[in-house]
């Protein structure tokens, strides 16, 4: 993962087999697959891993009830067996989630339903109890075999409210089924990147860098941190870029040849917010709800704070996406109706987030009736340059057999053969994970001198591979930062080993600090002098970066300056209390 061997690699020897272009989610899982195989691959990304989408999606692992509706029977299978594999492959970060439906009718939703199945209206309707139960059948039908989470169960509506008092009392009942939540997606991308460089020096990344066409047919590599470009020669290209896809194809052929359009993506918006009242009607559940447009909504405990979402506006730039305040109004809006008695403070807002659905570009005036399946399209070649293979759609719960199919297209089109699995292989710190995790604890403590405390914590942020972070810490001095979660040498290992380049790698990325509310301004400043003294940036430089970040974080993502600020006092105050009653 250093960046100037790379470039000077490239200088001396510019030809790859395959040059995959994006380091979203996708991107990772095909590079990991080609990796394993042995192929010569490089993954290149713009901006940061795992930095667009891949980092705004809804945390759910699921199989897609709601697209029965419209028929993708193939995708709910497949993304059920990709759910339980995760469920195996990284149980440090995917878990199961007690899924609550509240139904507000008995027969609504049938007639519309099937004519939609039939594909002869858009219109969205509501779904009542009997048109829920046939879904949840057919959930329960697909994963009989494996049968790893409970099946569905109804409940009436004295029971229901009895359960979650906080209801809508309007239901009529409900239905809780499972499925799985991620508790950290970016992180699980770094892991795939990790698992991909660790076959061997013929697999490498590199972000903030993009490739671009220097001549017909030709191309370079163009670093966006040191400046360096490097020719490279690749026999194919993967743009595995999702929203981006078209714009990334016009980037690598003439105008005269460009691509016609693939894509049509839509954005889905998202809040966490801190109310303990509301996460405390949640009773450890997701409530998945229609709003009364018939759109469908979540909530679900993340990370000691609730999140809430979605929007679905269709969207022709994914650069300039973020939660609009009309769409926090909707969001907040359709949360008053599923839990009428629960109030929502503008200052409990901690978070917002944005993302763009990879979707295939469809004119259909209703944005649920989109599919949500993937699939791989070659354009370009011959003249034009290298053939360029296009992942167009997708869903994150199937990012690895979408990365499975395109790296089989890539094999087939090189003449390789895959000789590596990766449908029963564990993925990072998910690899011997321990089924006794005070045991597991106890004895890394033992070994590295760590609290175990400490160590409790590191598993669940890094499972297994917290055994690394664990040894770099016990390796030399440490200090708590103002987070007294975090400390110095924890953040000199990500920043050591997870190509760190700018303060929102980190912040946002790398940690969970900023998506959980916990983020304050004394912990910026703390993680960005660590991170300036490591790069050995100059004080105009210290002072750029903070003003990028400060103005990233307030305008897509709601949080200001002040509202920081404030969170310095808060945790104070915490740590006096904690003090005195200690």
């Amino acid at each position: 993962m250093n960046r100037e061997e790379i470039f000077n690699g490239l200088a001396k020897s510019p030809k790859v087999d395959v040059c995959v272009l994006g380091g979203g989610i996708n991107g990772l899982s095909v590079f990991r697959e080609l990796a394993l195989q042995g192929v010569n691959v490089l993954l290149v990304e713009k901006h940061d891993y795992c930095s667009g989408a891949s980092a705004a999606l809804s945390r759910m692992v699921h199989g897609g009830l709601r697209y029965l509706e419209n028929g993708e029977f193939s995708l709910v299978r497949e993304s059920l067996v990709e759910r339980d594999r995760l469920l195996k492959n990284a149980p440090h970060y995917v878990a199961p989630l007690p899924t609550t439906v509240p139904i507000f009718d008995i027969f609504s939703g049938l007639a519309n339903g099937a004519v939609r199945f039939l594909g002869l209206t858009r219109r969205p309707s509501r779904r009542g109890a009997i048109a829920v139960k046939l879904g949840l059948g057919i959930y329960d039908f697909l994963t009989r075999r494996r049968a790893l989470l409970p099946r569905h169960a109804f409940r009436g509506r004295r029971a229901t409210l009895a359960r979650w008092p906080a209801l809508n009392p309007q239901i009529k009942s409900s239905a809780t089924y499972y499925d799985a939540w991620v508790s950290q997606p970016e992180r699980l991308g770094i892991e795939l990147l990790k698992d991909g460089l660790a076959a061997g020096t013929h697999a490498r990344t590199v972000n903030y860098a993009e490739l671009t066409l220097s001549a017909p047919g030709r191309y370079e590599l163009k670093d966006g941190v040191t400046g360096a470009v490097a020719p490279i020669e690749p026999s194919l290209i993967i743009n595995a870029t999702g929203g981006w896809i078209d714009i990334a194809n016009g980037a690598l052929f003439p105008a005269t040849s460009k691509p016609a359009p693939l894509m049509g993506g839509t954005k889905g918006s998202h809040l966490i917010i801190d109310n303990p009242k509301l996460m405390d009607a949640l009773d450890g559940h997701m409530i998945y709800y229609e709003n009364e447009d018939g759109r469908i909504c979540i909530l679900f405990p993340y990370l000691g704070k609730v999140l809430v979402g979605s929007t679905d506006i269709r969207v022709d730039d994914p650069s300039t996406v973020r939660c609009e305040r009309d769409e926090r109004d909707y969001i907040l809006q359709s949360l008053a109706f599923v839990l009428p008695s629960i109030r929502i403070e503008p200052e409990e807002v901690v978070f917002q987030f944005a993302g763009v659905r990879p979707l295939p570009a469809s004119q259909d005036s209703f944005t649920g009736r989109i599919p949500r399946d993937h699939f791989c399209t070659f354009v370009g070649g011959a003249e034009d340059g290298a053939p360029v293979l296009c992942m167009i759609g997708g869903k994150w719960t199937t990012f690895r057999s979408f990365g499975e199919l395109a790296a089989d297209l890539a094999l087939e089109r090189l003449g390789r053969q895959r000789r590596v699995s990766t449908g029963e292989r564990a993925i990072g710190g998910g690899r011997h994970f321990p089924s006794d995790r005070d045991a597991w604890i106890h004895d890394v403590a033992l070994a590295t001198g760590l609290c175990q405390a400490r160590i409790d914590v590191l598993l669940t942020r890094y499972g297994t591979d917290s055994t690394l972070v664990a040894n770099f810490i016990a390796g030399g001095a440490d200090h708590a930062l103002p987070h007294p979660d975090y400390s110095i040498r924890e953040m000199q290992f990500l920043i050591h080993n997870e190509a760190v380049e700018h303060l929102d790698d980190l912040l946002l990325r790398r940690t969970t600090l900023a998506i959980s509310g916990q983020l304050s301004l004394d912990m910026t400043d703390a993680v960005l002098a660590l991170l300036a003294t490591e790069k050995h940036w100059p004080p105009v430089q210290v002072a750029a970066e903070r003003k990028r970040f400060l103005t990233l974080l307030a305008e897509r993502h709601g949080v200001d300056e002040e509202a920081l600020s404030a969170r310095n006092e808060q945790r104070s105050a915490l740590c006096e209390t904690t003090a005195r009653s200690g």
